[in-house]
């Protein structure tokens, strides 16, 4: 059962199947909490919001709309969901809310190690480096090789057209070659 497509599965959580809704939150759990710790920063937050957007998609499973690819729809609700906690946690403590449109994504140095210890070096610099770009960069840079979205897939989370994400990420891919070239002719 927990090899049924995006679209049959979703079928079937719109129904009120509970084994459906218990693979969709084992499949999406893992990768929507680590987008979630990137946006907000704070674990307690991430869980709870994750916890809550759950429950709340099952309470609401009569109202979604039907979908051939879950992902992107999960990612983009998500994100919706957790800016909209932070924003109302933070009024409370008097801290800037966060832009809906742009969220700043930190990377480490450990997202990028591979099994060659050769690439260690390369994976710090390249995390230094994504971490020098622009929100949005960044953000396009993690749904893409972080959660292996396609461009629309993409667009659709961020809320952005197609072409933006194309734009953006050849804008965030030119500069991490630019930053790159600079870091080779200081280490000669």
């Amino acid at each position: 059962m927990s090899n049924l497509s995006d679209e049959i599965l979703w079928k079937s959580i719109k129904k009120g199947d509970l084994k459906s809704f218990s693979i969709l939150f084992k499949r999406f759990y893992p990768s929507l909490h680590s987008y979630g710790l990137k946006i907000s920063r704070d674990e307690t937050l991430t869980e709870d919001a994750l916890q809550d957007f759950f429950v709340y998609i099952y309470e609401h499973k009569e109202n979604l709309s039907d979908l051939q690819s879950i992902a992107p729809y999960l990612f983009a609700s998500f994100r919706r969901f957790i800016i909209k906690r932070i924003n109302k946690t933070q009024k409370f403590i008097f801290v800037r809310s966060i832009d809906a449109n742009i969220v700043d994504i930190s990377f480490t140095p450990e997202e990028f190690i591979t099994k060659q210890e050769s690439l260690t070096f390369r994976n710090k610099n390249l995390a230094k480096l994504i971490n020098q770009l622009p929100k949005r960069q960044k953000e396009v840079i993690y749904l893409k090789f972080n959660c292996n979205f396609k461009v629309n897939e993409i667009a659709e989370t961020m809320g952005i057209n197609y072409q933006s994400v194309i734009n953006t990420l050849h804008k965030a891919i030119k500069n991490l070659r630019n930053e790159e070239e600079i870091l080779k002719l200081l280490n000669s």
